[in-house]
């Protein structure tokens, strides 16, 4: 059996599977904003478990952010009490077995490779279009980190093609940057762009909700929204050339991105043929969780 953990800056998920993949055990606690706490909290879950179940040799964990290969130490991590601590030494020491850390991109697309949306598949892209933006690439079931472990990082690309409006309503990024994708595509970048055009407060479900009533301003704000994950996906499609595309992440629920998204993808691809599908996930929020699963 596998232990999947899914630790977020709000609440640290765990789960238990088969080897099928099959639920077994599924729990959820709230995410200690400090790293002792949160130790504390990732093996109260691993004991529980254990207690109830059988022992496991190792344990997989999806976090934002990653363990450098290069200094064993957090980087990257929106929960900010984890950069620059030795995680992985920490809990191998303590719970006396390997744990394996990925970011929780890379265990969305895993999920999905295994026995999601992209189980036929040779080479996925996972996206994740939520709170921010984030994707992760896996090539015959195997996670492609990269020598930077940024692979699939394309939140923190440039929109292409950027016009005068693109330019006037977005905000700028918080890595310091203008012009990323996660300022266009995400639920919040979404929300802004809508807001500043309509002189609004609305947040992303708020505008969904106007779109059921068939509003101008919300078709063409998801008109738009579209024409920007489009965009964004066609050099992930150019450079990686990928067999499917799958989202996650809050935004991937609604149905006229899925719906519209492959037509307005082809019109921006450099070939005369595409085949490349954008669809939804299969395990919706469990994909992640279940992605840490299979890391061990």
């Amino acid at each position: 059996m596998k232990i999947g953990i899914d630790l977020g800056g709000t609440k640290t998920e765990s789960i238990l599977i088969d080897d099928k993949g099959n639920e077994i055990f599924r729990k959820r606690i709230q995410t200690e904003k400090n790293y002792e706490g949160t130790i504390k909290g990732i093996i109260s879950l691993v004991k529980e478990i254990e207690q109830k179940f059988n022992k496991v040799n190792s344990i997989g964990i999806g976090m934002p952010g990653i363990v450098s290969k290069y200094t064993s130490l957090v980087k990257n991590a929106n929960s900010i009490w984890l950069n620059g601590k030795p995680l992985k030494k920490d809990l191998d020491s303590i719970l006396n077995k390997n744990v394996n850390i990925e970011n929780d991109a890379n265990c969305f697309t895993l999920s999905e490779a295994v026995d999601g949306s992209g189980k036929d598949f040779n080479v996925i892209f996972g996206v994740i279009i939520g709170t921010g933006t984030g994707g992760g690439l896996v090539i015959n079931k195997k996670i492609h980190q990269g020598i930077n472990q940024i692979g699939g990082e394309w939140g923190h690309t440039s929109l292409p093609n950027r016009n005068d409006i693109d330019k006037k309503y977005a905000k700028k990024c918080f890595c310091g940057l203008e012009g990323c994708m996660e300022t266009y595509v995400s639920g919040p970048g979404f929300s802004y762009i809508f807001n500043n055009i309509n002189n609004e407060n609305f947040n992303s479900h708020q505008i969904i909700a106007e779109f059921k009533n068939e509003t101008e301003r919300s078709k063409l704000a998801l008109e738009n929204y579209v024409d920007h994950l489009a965009r964004g996906l066609s050099n992930v499609v150019n450079i990686i050339d990928p067999d499917i595309i799958i989202l996650g992440g809050g935004m991937s629920n609604v149905d006229y991105i899925c719906e519209n998204i492959n037509k307005q993808l082809k019109k921006y691809i450099i070939s005369d043929t595409f085949h490349t599908k954008v669809v939804k996930n299969k395990h919706g929020d469990s994909s992640g969780v279940r992605g840490a699963a299979w890391l061990s």
